[in-house]
């Protein structure tokens, strides 16, 4: 008989080209006061922490041109865009990197 594997498979995703993979910040449900917001008052967070990056372009010349970004790093994103992407059970965003707006030191 055939074996049932007892929990999902997990994959991987490498991002291609110029393509980085980011996961969104959490936005926060209580303020440092102790106030709990409602969940309708709450809009998605615009920033987000990159988790894979793609090898990057080249150019007409053949010449690879290598992302700024690294995983790690803390950006700015906009308010819309990228493609929402689900790996097992969590949410993340592929974006290329000229649609990120900017980088926290």
């Amino acid at each position: 008989m055939f074996a049932r594997a007892t929990r999902p498979l997990q994959r991987a995703l490498a991002p291609l080209g110029d393509r980085i993979l980011i996961r969104k910040a959490v936005v926060e449900t209580q303020t440092a006061g102790g106030i709990l917001l409602p969940t309708d008052s709450t809009k998605e967070s615009n920033e987000g922490t990159v988790v894979a990056v793609g090898p990057g372009l080249r150019d007409v010349s053949g010449v690879l041109h290598s992302p700024t970004l690294k995983a790690g790093d803390s950006v700015l994103l906009p308010k819309y865009g990228g493609t929402e992407i689900e790996i097992g059970d969590e949410k993340l965003n592929l974006f290329r990197e000229d649609d990120i707006l900017g980088k926290f030191d």
